[in-house]
């Protein structure tokens, strides 16, 4: 089954893109192709339950088991160890990405208080954008009496090219609410 918003997208978002931009091909619009929800879990050094935890509601919001992230390197001062368990993430495609994405914009940003919308200056050269979430509570799955402790989130959306101005755009469409300046 389709999912909303990637209909929304084919019927509604490319036709609009090529117009503004003067692209010819659907070919050359901005597709997103992934979204990568991720956990870092510092505390998760000390107590591995924390860990557990965070896997578990990011499985929850997700719909789909994450893998869990180690330490790259050993840092000292952290008192972390090479290989040692920081954090999880979860790479969303198609039909879920889709319905994470809709989830988002539609029920979890507006949960978020004093909200005046996401940032424009979080795109990179490539034309990803990332936004940081500071609590796991904005999403209607997770029940916020069982919640242990609190976690935020960065949540990446992948596009397969494009430029920065394009990509937003269509993310604009898409219904992401970008905050004014």
């Amino acid at each position: 089954m389709i999912a909303r918003l990637q209909k929304q997208y084919r019927e509604e978002t490319v036709p609009k893109i090529k117009e503004k931009f003067g692209i010819t091909s659907c070919m050359a619009v901005p597709r997103l192709e992934k979204i990568v929800v991720s956990m870092g879990v510092g505390k998760a050094i000390a107590d591995a339950k924390i860990l557990e935890s965070a896997m578990k509601d990011l499985t929850i919001i997700a719909g789909q088991q994450p893998v869990m992230t180690r330490a790259k390197k050993a840092i000292s001062n952290f008192k972390l160890k090479e290989g040692a368990p920081i954090g999880c993430k979860v790479t969303l495609r198609r039909t879920k990405m889709f319905e994470f994405m809709d989830r988002f914009v539609n029920i979890g940003l507006p949960r978020i208080r004093d909200f005046n919308g996401v940032s424009a200056k979080s795109f990179d050269k490539q034309g990803n954008f990332t936004v940081g979430i500071s609590e796991q509570a904005i999403f209607p799955e997770i029940d916020t009496g069982k919640l242990q402790h609190t976690q935020g989130m960065d949540i990446t959306f992948v596009f397969n090219k494009g430029p920065k101005e394009q990509t937003m755009e269509v993310l604009r469409l898409l219904g992401m609410p970008f905050a004014k300046r």
